[in-house]
């Protein structure tokens, strides 16, 4: 194994999630001129990249429980049923992400209600001047990816806060307790997480996960193999995958045992259906991958088994990261095609 490279801290900043959900927690207390349970008839999350993927989590654990819907936005412009009626929660690491700022410029022209969550930038300014309610990301965090607990957690809060996510403090303790166990058993060396690193390397990873919730977590996955070990990795949701994806295994598997390994994210609240279709996916796929790999989520409630699932991918791409010499922190092709387009 080659000597880690980590410029960025990003294995400590990884590590300290239950502590960026605590200071999350005390951040987000009794935020100010949120509207009334009975102002909201529809919630839209504004997002993209990291930020985006808190807000699919967001809609993960706390849509289903939700008395109005909850949709998440990844673009330049929100829906067009956005109107006084409507939540708006843009978040957004920098504060300054070109899609997200002119998405909620938009949504602020319609009359929406408002939540800033992010970083000193643009939105700040818009949140100060028109006295918005607003959640700002700590310092200290090195890049968006490092920062999902401090992007997820102020949302959920504010919601209990308006009584449309009741009970969602209790869910956030429950996280914070098994993201310790599974920080400490990760942390050590020889860890689980650092033995299925060493079975995916070489290989460029496929994460299937169950229904809303595995199927985030598959895609926090599949972001995080891409950013910070620097490999390509797609992600699939199971049951949507075996109406479809798992007929592509049909040939070709002389090339894809070579180079593909398939890992399937297992949590708690799969439908019985969903289980029995892991079970199909698995039978047509162990000889045309290199390997199949199965996680299972631990700890009481939805948001502690999602975020248990992307605290332990989050740690085998940083080992996948360490076994190719590769520093996970820098992503300059993402700094070029910024500059390449001028933002």
């Amino acid at each position: 194994m080659s000597e880690r490279i980590d410029s960025l801290g990003l294995l400590d900043a990884t590590l300290a999630l239950p502590e960026q959900v605590e200071a999350a927690v005390a951040a987000s207390v009794d935020i100010a001129h949120l509207p009334a349970h009975d102002d909201v008839a529809n919630v839209v999350v504004l997002g993209i990249g990291a930020s985006g993927l808190a807000g699919d989590m967001l809609a993960a654990v706390a849509a289903p429980f939700m008395p109005v819907p909850l949709v998440v936005t990844k673009g330049y412009e929100p829906p067009s049923f956005v109107d006084p009626s409507t939540l708006v929660i843009a978040i957004s690491f920098s504060g300054d992400t070109e899609e997200t700022v002119q998405a909620l410029m938009t949504a602020v022209e319609a009359g929406a209600q408002i939540l800033d969550v992010g970083g000193a930038g643009e939105m700040a300014d818009v949140a100060e001047v028109w006295d918005l309610p607003a959640v700002r990301i700590p310092d200290g965090i090195p890049v968006p990816r490092a920062a999902v607990g401090a992007l997820m957690i102020p949302p959920l809060l504010a919601l209990e806060q308006m009584n449309l996510f009741p009970g969602a403090s209790v869910w956030i303790a429950q996280a914070v307790e098994q993201l310790k166990r599974r920080r400490d058993k990760l942390a050590e060396a020889g860890s689980a997480a650092a033995a299925l690193a060493r079975e995916l390397a070489g290989t460029q990873p496929i994460v299937y996960g169950g229904g809303d919730l595995g199927g985030v977590a598959a895609e926090r996955w599949k972001a995080q193999c891409n950013e910070n070990a620097k490999i390509p990795a797609w992600a699939g949701r199971v049951p949507d995958i075996c109406h479809d994806e798992v007929a592509g295994w049909g040939q070709h598997g002389d090339i894809t045992r070579q180079i593909m390994s398939l890992v399937l994210l297992r949590h708690g609240d799969e439908h019985p259906q969903v289980a029995r279709r892991f079970q199909e996916v698995v039978r047509w796929t162990d000889e045309v991958v290199a390997g199949v790999h199965s996680v299972e989520a631990e700890g009481e409630g939805t948001l502690a088994q999602l975020l248990d699932l992307v605290l332990y991918g989050d740690v085998v791409s940083l080992e996948l990261a360490a076994l190719a010499g590769v520093d996970p922190g820098p992503t300059p092709v993402i700094s070029e095609i910024r500059t390449a387009i001028g933002t």
